[in-house]
């Protein structure tokens, strides 16, 4: 047997060409196979299909077949967030300019641990993570991190925080906090996290002063700009406040929300962000990115001190003092992807105004379809949309129905809507982060959803 090709190196490129073709062609004939946002037919139905087309997942002998026969079952059997019935989570259909970035990445495969792994590519990181944090504050001596997402992210800023604080620290978080959040207070070994009532989605700024006035000690309280179930921001300004009289650390996760920065129209709902110790972003939300694409910025670049190690086969202490540079203590991570390159080909290729217009689109997307519910007679919107994502339930039926008009739309494959629980009830959740989706897309989401209810509720399908 000859060795296999490889992807980089002087015949990289004319192997993977044709390799090329062979991908785009079974994600073409997948995506028709599968002819909606998933694959219908449930759980079961989808875990066989796959099951038929891996067979013999290590074989004797190889098959020369294997990357059209798995990309076609993979594409087949996926839900695409580019389809504009797609619509459950923050799970955005990537711009194809970032996945053609990420091919390269894939193809050079760089580690960001060491300056020898990853010349250019350090430099690159360096860049990006700097013009990014100082989008979240201008002023003084930002940085950022390059990270997997909001849940790294959040637990890089726990981290920090326990570290400036001299090794303790108590996590204090309204009711509509992320889960990462007090997880990763858990996984840090910190004191149970104080919890702060967040009527209607977001957190009381006075039920933070009274929190913050009763505890003692160092604390860490963490906002959010963009909640996981409707979109809500909290009123950073009051929270900023808060925080600074009383001697508070604060880190707002911005993973959904940070976006609205790159959009003047809507930049605004953010004010307060820069008074944050650290900022949580996600661009594989309203970013348009591959995952994984997450960062958390500094205010204080001092901070990242913490991070660092010695391992003197990366960063011995005469190569650093030689000028190669320390990536070490960059990351939590050793190995890590150099993320960045599909990032900065993003930023470079669109611009803000690109990437505002984008952020833009979404979030009249949202108005638009909140505006077919409030009018449908059949639905309830629970309130018009503050960044993309839309609550909404049918009428006159109970939770139990909601939660079943969602499964019978997957099941079949004909939408994906998602859910969450808010004001004590359960509602359906559209988060429309597709820019392409059109007004017929919107009326088409609303009805299959009225199909389902109608069909479950009244035992037929209407016209």
């Amino acid at each position: 047997m000859s060795t296999p090709p490889l992807a980089s190196g002087h015949e990289g490129p004319h192997a993977l060409r044709p390799l090329l073709d062979t991908v785009l062609e079974a994600l073409d004939t997948g995506a028709r196979a599968r002819g909606g946002p998933l694959p219908a037919g449930g759980p079961e139905a989808v875990a066989g299909r796959i099951r038929e087309a891996v067979g013999d997942v290590l074989p004797d002998r190889g098959d020369p077949h294997a990357v059209r026969t798995l990309v076609h079952a993979f594409t087949a059997t996926a839900a695409d967030p580019a389809h504009p019935l797609c619509a459950a989570h923050l799970h955005c259909p990537p711009l194809a300019v970032a996945a053609a970035a990420d091919l390269a990445a894939s193809a050079l495969n760089p580690s960001m641990d060491s300056w020898d792994q990853a010349p250019g590519a350090s430099e690159l990181e360096r860049l990006v993570a700097t013009a990014l944090a100082r989008e979240v504050h201008p002023a003084g001596t930002p940085d950022s991190l390059v990270t997997t997402g909001g849940t790294e992210s959040n637990q890089l800023a726990l981290l920090l925080a326990r570290e400036a604080h001299g090794g303790s620290v108590r996590l204090v978080c309204g009711a509509n906090a992320h889960h990462s959040l007090p997880r990763a207070a858990w996984l840090l070994g910190l004191p149970e996290p104080a919890v702060v009532p967040a009527p209607g989605g977001t957190l009381d700024p006075d039920a933070l002063d009274a929190t913050l006035t009763r505890l003692s000690g160092p604390l860490l309280v963490a906002a959010t700009a963009g909640t996981t179930d409707a979109g809500l921001i909290d009123p950073l300004p009051e929270i900023a406040a808060h925080c600074a009289a009383h001697g508070a650390r604060l880190h707002v996760d911005a993973a959904y929300g940070g976006g609205l920065l790159f959009s003047d129209r809507h930049r605004a709902r953010l004010t307060g962000l820069g008074a944050a110790d650290t900022v949580t972003l996600d661009l594989h939300k309203l970013g348009w990115q591959p995952v994984a694409a997450g960062l958390l910025a500094v205010r204080d670049a001092h901070d990242l001190t913490a991070l660092r190690q010695r391992a003197d086969y990366l960063n011995a202490d005469d190569d650093t003092e030689a000028g190669l540079p320390d990536l070490l203590g960059r990351s939590l991570r050793t190995t890590r992807r150099p993320d960045v390159l599909k990032l900065a080909v993003t930023l470079k290729t669109l611009g803000r105004s690109g990437l505002g217009a984008l952020v833009d689109q979404v979030c009249a997307h949202a108005r638009q379809f909140a505006a077919l519910v409030d009018a449908h007679p059949d639905f309830e919107l629970h309130a018009p949309p503050v960044i993309s994502t839309v609550l909404f339930r049918p009428t006159g039926v109970t939770d139990t129905t909601v939660a079943a008009v969602r499964r019978a739309l997957l099941t079949d494959g004909s939408a994906v809507l998602g859910r969450a629980r808010l004001d004590g009830r359960l509602w359906l959740k559209a988060t429309l982060l597709n820019p392409a989706t059109g007004p017929d897309d919107l009326a088409a989401l609303l009805h299959l959803a009225a199909t389902s209810r109608a069909t479950l509720v009244e035992g037929h399908t209407p016209r």
